[in-house]
């Protein structure tokens, strides 16, 4: 059953003592299918566009599909390495992706869903960054 949600995406990425952090706040839909938990959700920006938005959450790995003017499928697994092709308006990046940690709470087994995942990047062989992904999401009030 698909049900409607307040999703919170928190990305926090430290470069050289450096620290850049974003966050967007979206409606959006959850579903849970066999052992998949599925959140979809679009985020409008000004030189971009609509960005559509596609987590899949496995018990063993997660995936994140964007698409239109950005896109890219950057997938997750504990102390693995993957490798996607970033997407954007001027042009390709290659991307390393490393992860290092995934912690995730689903909606169904407490008050909110919780996804929380340590990762690196290398875009085009540059040095990594670390990255740190917080997402939640909570059932939207039927008021």
């Amino acid at each position: 059953m698909e049900q409607q949600v307040r999703i919170e995406l928190q990305t926090v990425i430290q470069d050289n003592g450096q620290q850049e952090k974003s966050t967007t706040r979206q409606l959006g839909h959850y579903y849970q299918k066999n052992a998949i938990d599925v959140l979809s959700f679009e985020e409008k920006h000004e030189d971009a566009g609509i960005i559509k938005n596609f987590i899949t959450i496995q018990p063993d790995k997660v995936s994140i599909k964007r698409s239109g003017l950005i896109s890219m499928t950057q997938h997750f697994r504990a102390n693995q390495r993957t490798e996607n092709v970033y997407t954007h308006p001027h042009g390709h990046l290659h991307m390393e992706t490393y992860t290092k940690a995934i912690r995730y709470q689903s909606l169904e087994d407490g008050t909110e869903g919780r996804l929380h995942i340590i990762y690196t990047v290398k875009l085009n062989g540059q040095d990594e960054r670390n990255h740190e992904l917080t997402l939640t999401y909570n059932k939207e009030d039927e008021s």
